[in-house]
């Protein structure tokens, strides 16, 4: 598939429906861009996750303290 869109002012240009629809991409997402050694650039869409959505992704088997690790924290202790 071969898409062309124009580039506005600031540089700014539209993800055209068809490959939004294809990857879902939404307005939560980033645009990473490559550029390798050719001079070809590659584009990846990165979800942005808030604290919010990232909240319970990650588990660990060790217990934690929130209060003692916050503690720590304003002490300048890592």
């Amino acid at each position: 598939m071969v898409l062309t869109t124009k580039i506005y002012n600031k540089f700014q240009t539209v993800i055209p429906k068809e490959i939004r629809k294809e990857l879902n991409i939404t307005k939560n997402h980033l645009v990473e861009w490559h550029l390798d050694e050719s001079g070809e650039v590659k584009l990846k869409f990165i979800e942005n996750l808030s604290f919010e959505d990232m909240a319970g992704i990650f588990k660990s088997d060790k217990h934690t303290d929130a209060v003692k690790l916050k503690k720590q924290v304003q002490r300048g202790k890592k």
